[in-house]
């Protein structure tokens, strides 16, 4: 990709951010005020769709979560899947330090939560909540920091939340999965492999894959799946390219298309409709509930830990080199800034816990955590000296 596309990129990505900082501050706002009980109840609108004996009825929460965050999720495989072919992870001399830095990343604030919450089974269940990282509002916060955020230190930070997305694909898919059908699995099954199949044939339409995804989407909906991964799988079927190699790319104009819905309207419904948290009722104990703690402490210091150990490991054995232009300074800002969990940690929270009684330890840990590591991040990083190439 070049520098330019980059750079394009991590400005929509940073704007993007910024919109979700506003999103959820307004969220609280409203979760916080006489108009609370309108905030509520609108999520709960209930909205159904039928087509013959086919029902799909759920509250407005839902459909956001299940449906437009798939679209989320169909975005995120796109990326994932230029990188690997095209982009930075396209060897594995480059995919080294990021993999290292988001593995340690997802490792220890896992132990840290399971640590906190050990002996409760139900409580346990929540232990992916901390190890994700929100790529867009942590680009957000590095772009305020302005010249003193070299373009390295947003590649690096980008490459890190994109296999932090992977894993988090992974972890859905193996652990937030129950009930599930079969005869609905091997209809999607279908679905896959006519996928596959016009993949192979290079199809050049989108509307075909797009048709097959919304296929594949209702199928995991109805499988016990989670729905979102329907959207990863299609995206892993668009092919990169329709005709010959110097052509346009099909996967990189979906991408385009699709970047600025994502980055302006998908992630900022997604964070007004979860981060509304009221405070009546909550007090210091509400603080030190173990599954608050757990994910509290595993954002902003199991991940700034495993982060950066894992930086310095790569560097100092010189598996990797520095990345250009940047200092050990930057790279911890780096690190705290990765435990902005934000919308992701919020999505996976209500896939491990669907009682309501766990959604104010949730998004209390999950906004003290974030915002924790986000002011940290930003006052190292804007307090240091000026970077070239920013």
């Amino acid at each position: 990709m070049p520098v330019s596309a980059i750079r394009e990129f991590l400005k929509l990505e940073a704007a993007g951010g910024i919109m979700l900082i506003i999103a959820s501050a307004f969220a609280l706002i409203l979760a916080n005020s006489p108009l609370s009980s309108l905030y509520s109840a609108t999520l709960d609108i209930p909205v159904s769709v039928q087509v013959g004996a086919l029902i799909i009825a759920k509250p407005l929460i839902l459909w956001i979560n299940d449906g437009l965050m798939a679209v989320f999720f169909f975005l995120v495989g796109l990326e994932i899947k230029r990188e690997f072919m095209e982009g930075a992870f396209a060897s594995a001399a480059q995919i080294l330090l990021p993999a290292m830095a988001a593995l340690g990343g997802i490792a220890v604030p896992a132990l840290i939560y399971l640590a906190i919450n050990q002996g409760d089974p139900v409580h346990m269940e929540g232990w992916a909540i901390p190890t994700a990282t929100d790529i867009a509002f942590a680009l957000g916060i590095l772009a305020l920091v302005g010249s003193r955020a070299p373009l390295s230190l947003k590649i690096l930070l980008t490459a890190i939340a994109i296999i932090d997305d992977l894993a988090a694909i992974v972890i859905i898919a193996i652990f937030y999965t129950d009930g599930l059908s079969l005869p609905v699995l091997m209809l999607g099954g279908g679905f896959v492999v006519a996928l596959f199949i016009a993949n192979r044939l290079r199809v050049a339409r989108p509307a075909v894959y797009i048709l097959l995804g919304i296929g594949l989407w209702v199928c995991v909906l109805k499988s016990g799946v989670h729905a979102t991964l329907a959207g990863v799988i299609t995206a892993f079927a668009i092919p990169m390219r329709t005709g010959d190699a110097d052509g346009p790319s099909m996967l990189e104009d979906l991408e385009h298309i699709l970047h600025p819905w994502v980055a302006y309207l998908i992630l900022p419904v997604f964070a007004f409709a979860n981060a509304g948290v009221s405070f009546v009722g909550i007090g210091l104990s509400s603080f030190i509930e173990p599954v608050k703690l757990g994910i509290s402490l595993g954002l902003f210091f199991g991940k700034q830990i495993g982060v950066f150990v894992m930086l310095w490991l790569g560097i100092v054995l010189g598996l990797s080199p520095m990345p250009e232009g940047t200092s050990w300074r930057q790279l911890y800002g780096l690190s705290l800034l990765c435990g902005v969990g934000f919308t992701m940690s919020l999505f996976i929270g209500s896939l491990a816990f669907e009682h309501s009684a766990f959604d104010v330890p949730i998004r209390l840990g999950v906004l003290s955590g974030s915002i924790a590591s986000a002011l940290c991040g930003y006052l190292l990083l804007k307090s240091g000296p000026p970077a070239e190439g920013a």
